[in-house]
């Protein structure tokens, strides 16, 4: 069976108990504490908390805004904890590996940030039950593993509403990771993002089967805009794709973080992702004896997705019309997944969102289709 199947497939057993369990408010504060507040006796040991990042640190980007989390928890909980990451960490045997290290040196939390840590996570956990362990994008839970994730979809709603204003002949490019369902969620949630203003809108779509290869981002990219995409979208880990768009002129969102830096002329606005105040409320909870193993779905409402960043060519009319979208988000009257009067449709001409219903937790979380618009297949 292809590897990327297998992956679509595992990820949606068992995913019932995920879209039902929470393990924080429905908003938390992003607000970042001074150390002198949380100060603790000189003799009391820090606790030691690891991050595992599967890319490397670079200025921007999925991996970026991790270690933007990590920095967070440093500043808010200062001497009473001690951080450490290990970057470029590939999926499978290091990944195991370089989380035993971690664990035997003493690390009392541990947070993954890539879905193919997963089993390493929980293979690692049996032999490590002191230790507590948080895998970021997974979803099979221990007693000493929690899961959490963001609904990335509806920060891509949003920038599918700006696309379907901005692309003027109506097509988009989207350069994709793998198809497991958070990525189809966001590239679906994209797609009707820009059908929602514009009925007409498509979607070409380039799969990658990486997470982060910089030059076949951009080639992806090209190939795209020379097939006439306007707008650039993409879920991958690096900035490449905002600077294929910068060198032709194209517009693009940037994922993850703010990518002005790279894309100063052409960032139409950025998906950015907030871990700061999870990563802070799940150390602090270990610190003060309250971590319990679950799983949390945060989104807009929870301030761990936003839109923003907004760059130079996006018109004041479409910026309040995003930002308004963004507010009914996070107050509920907007769900990127409900049918109005008519149902939506796959790109395969199936219902699969009668009209007037909208898909739960545990259907997102098993997305295996791709919206009508979207010019692509599912790999066999």
């Amino acid at each position: 069976m292809c590897k990327n199947l297998m992956r679509r497939r595992a990820f949606g057993l068992g995913l019932g108990a995920f879209a039902g369990a929470t393990l924080l408010p429905a908003a938390f504060s992003q607000t970042r504490t001074t150390a002198a507040a949380v100060s603790m006796p000189a003799a009391a040991a820090p606790l030691k908390v690891g991050f595992v990042y599967v890319s490397p640190v670079t200025d921007a980007g999925w991996t970026h805004q991790h270690e933007l989390g990590r920095r967070a928890v440093q500043e808010a909980l200062g001497a009473r904890v001690q951080t450490r990451y290990v970057e470029n960490v590939p999926e499978g045997a290091d990944a195991e590996r370089v989380l035993r290290e971690l664990a035997a040196a003493g690390h009392q939390l541990i947070f993954t940030t890539s879905f193919g840590y997963m089993e390493p996570v929980l293979r690692v956990a049996r032999e490590f039950p002191q230790v507590k362990f948080e895998a970021i994008t997974g979803y099979k839970t221990a007693p000493n593993v929690a899961t959490a994730n963001a609904r990335y979809y509806e920060g891509r709603y949003l920038a599918g509403i700006a696309a379907g204003r901005l692309a003027r002949s109506g097509v988009a490019g989207y350069v994709a990771g793998f198809p497991i369902p958070e990525v189809l969620q966001g590239l679906n949630a994209f797609t009707l993002g820009m059908r929602s203003v514009n009925p007409a809108a498509r979607v070409k779509l380039v799969w990658l089967d990486a997470w982060f290869d910089p030059p076949r981002e951009r080639d992806a990219a090209v190939t795209l805009m020379n097939q006439g995409a306007e707008v650039l979208a993409f879920h991958t880990g690096s900035s490449a794709v905002m600077a294929a768009a910068q060198e032709r002129g194209r517009l693009a969102v940037a994922y993850h973080s703010d990518m002005r830096s790279v894309a100063p002329d052409v960032q139409l606005l950025a998906v950015v992702h907030e871990w700061g105040g999870y990563y802070t409320e799940r150390v602090r909870a270990l610190l003060e004896g309250r971590w319990q193993s679950g799983n949390f779905w945060g989104g807009v409402r929870a301030g761990m997705v936003r839109v923003g960043a907004f760059g130079p060519r996006m018109p004041p009319a479409v910026q309040a019309e995003v930002l308004a979208a963004q507010q009914a988000v996070a107050d509920g009257r907007l769900r990127p997944f409900a049918a109005g009067r008519q149902a939506v449709r796959d790109n395969q001409g199936r219902v699969v969102i009668p009209a007037g219903q909208a898909l739960g937790d545990a259907q997102i979380l098993q997305m295996n289709w791709l919206a009508e618009g979207v010019q692509g297949t599912l790999p066999p």
